[in-house]
């Protein structure tokens, strides 16, 4: 199940670009779309449906979601999706309250940037 989660959301993460810039939702309000380490990594991934905006998003949701460290270890997914996997098969205290954290960062990443 734990495979299946992480395939899910390194699979989420991976499809994106990155950008810096404002745009405007549905809804009309102003997003803002950062850049960071997801959004490089995003940049750098050759997935199909990564775009500016989505990686943006992405970016935005981890600002407020994960410290910088937690950033830089979640983008290396990207490029190892096995270090993703042996991360979250890890079982030491420090990667399990890590998976946690990237657990919930995915969750608010997909309900947020749906969409882009």
């Amino acid at each position: 199940m734990k495979f299946l989660a992480a395939l899910v959301v390194t699979a989420l993460v991976a499809g994106c670009g990155g950008s810096n810039r404002f745009d405007r939702n549905d809804t009309g309000a102003v997003t803002r779309f950062s850049t960071g380490p997801i959004s490089r990594a995003c940049l750098s991934s050759d997935r199909k449906a990564r775009n500016s905006r989505l990686c943006g998003c992405i970016q935005t949701v981890a600002n407020q979601s994960l410290s910088g460290s937690d950033q830089r270890k979640a983008s290396q997914f990207f490029s190892d999706p096995q270090r993703a996997h042996d991360t979250w098969m890890s079982q030491s205290r420090a990667d399990d309250a890590f998976w946690e954290r990237y657990k919930a960062f995915a969750a608010r990443s997909e309900q947020s940037c749906r969409g882009y």
